[in-house]
């Protein structure tokens, strides 16, 4: 265990190589902190804190989020081990900062930058699968900007009989700003600013995985009534998922609870917003782009403002070599009895764009076990067990294959 001062702990594992190349290097990546409990939020009989196995589910919180991932480094190496097959030297990082946006781990990074080495092949376990029954690779990650917008009309409240009609309300003017960022019918991003040019090869392989996953890529959401995703064209989902900017608002302020809720024009809407960018955008640009829209102009001279609190950029894979392609379908073949598959995820890995800046030369196999219903971040969340397993072999037989490539 490492551990900077004023830093979450780090857990680093270095196994040695039995080749004769002694530094070529294979890092395997995962993380063991986890989200908030939720726990009066979970079915009966299963808690966050309490490992239930059901149906070949192992429930917990962070079992699949991303509990696993150590494990299934330590067995994928041991079983290339016992069997006697060589390995490259293997570099296992455990991080505990990566749900509160891996802020610590560019300073471990750092601080052990010659203990890691320059790694060929770079092993991530902590990502999504379109189902149970293949192996899948993720080829790119969205961004992410996270902040709160803030609009303040009084310094104080007012009777709504009094000043309502004469002072406008702060959320109709939160609700103007957000019309310049997002189309409120359709949930399209208006500026172009924000948008990017979809690389062919990613086209090919959403459409790939469209036919693959078929409609539960939306039929397998917990829908309320008669409820329903925003298109029925399967492609179209899957790239606005993936490769388009998507706004939710994950939080607000300055509204009383319905409890609470009085007859007051309120005095300031706050509302967080989460902004998911593509993959190859810059961060930094549309954070500036996403202030300078938010606070131009404001609606009645009010005072408008934004406060940023997180800034990341996506990562889009490289090229993958043609010995590790054949491998990853051998792998998926043997133990699934299915191709491999390949699809973006909407959601954000730090590490992946950090480590794509620092080892460009490097091969990525960016998998996990996080699938339909697995319910990452929620209540009831599982590890499907048989997954775990398969794509923790598949990852044993890459180490042995890339330790073969390296010779």
């Amino acid at each position: 265990m490492v551990r900077l001062p004023e830093r979450t702990p780090l857990i680093f594992i270095t196994v040695e190589a039995t080749t004769e190349n002694k530094t070529d290097t294979v890092l395997l990546y995962g993380h063991l902190d986890k989200q908030p409990p939720m726990t009066e939020f979970w079915d009966e009989g299963l808690g966050p804190h309490k490992p239930v196995i059901r149906n070949g589910k192992l429930y917990g919180r962070g079992g699949a989020d991303d509990g696993y991932a150590i494990f299934s480094a330590i067995t994928a190496i041991k079983a290339v081990k016992d069997q006697g097959v060589p390995h490259s030297r293997c570099v296992v990082i455990i991080e505990a900062c990566e749900e509160s946006g891996s802020r610590d781990l560019p300073t471990y990074i750092n601080h052990l930058k010659d203990r890691i080495g320059t790694p060929s092949l770079i092993i991530c376990l902590d990502s999504g699968c379109g189902n149970y029954e293949q192996l899948w690779l993720t080829s790119s990650l969205r961004g992410c900007i996270v902040g709160n917008l803030k609009v303040e009309i009084l310094t104080e409240g007012v009777h709504s009989g009094v000043a309502s009609g004469i002072v406008p309300s702060t959320f109709r003017i939160a609700r103007q700003i957000l019309d310049r960022l997002e189309d409120g019918a359709t949930g399209h991003i208006r500026s172009d600013v924000f948008q990017v040019q979809i690389p062919e090869e990613r086209v090919r392989q959403a459409r790939k995985a469209a036919e693959v996953l078929g409609k539960p890529i939306h039929t397998d959401f917990p829908w309320k009534g008669t409820a329903g995703p925003v298109s029925q064209d399967l492609f179209e989902l899957l790239i606005n998922k993936t490769w388009r900017p998507a706004l939710e608002i994950i939080g607000a302020d300055g509204i009383p609870s319905l409890e609470n809720a009085g007859n007051v024009l309120r005095k300031h809407t706050t509302l967080k917003l989460s902004l998911r960018i593509p993959p190859t955008a810059d961060p930094a640009k549309l954070s500036a782009e996403l202030k300078n829209l938010i606070e131009k102009d404001p609606p009645y001279g009010a005072v408008v403002t934004w406060e940023g609190e997180k800034c990341g950029g996506g990562w889009d894979a490289p090229a993958t070599a043609d010995w590790l392609s054949a491998v990853l379908e051998k792998s998926s073949q043997q133990f699934f009895g299915k191709s491999a598959c390949y699809q973006g995820e909407g959601g954000s890995i730090p590490f992946m764009g950090m480590l794509g800046a620092m080892f460009p030369k490097a091969q990525f196999m960016i998998t996990g076990v996080l699938g339909p219903k697995s319910n990452a971040h929620g209540p009831n969340e599982f590890l499907e067990i048989a997954m775990s397993k398969s794509v923790t072999a598949c990852v044993a037989v890459v180490l042995a294959e890339q330790a073969h490539h390296q010779q």
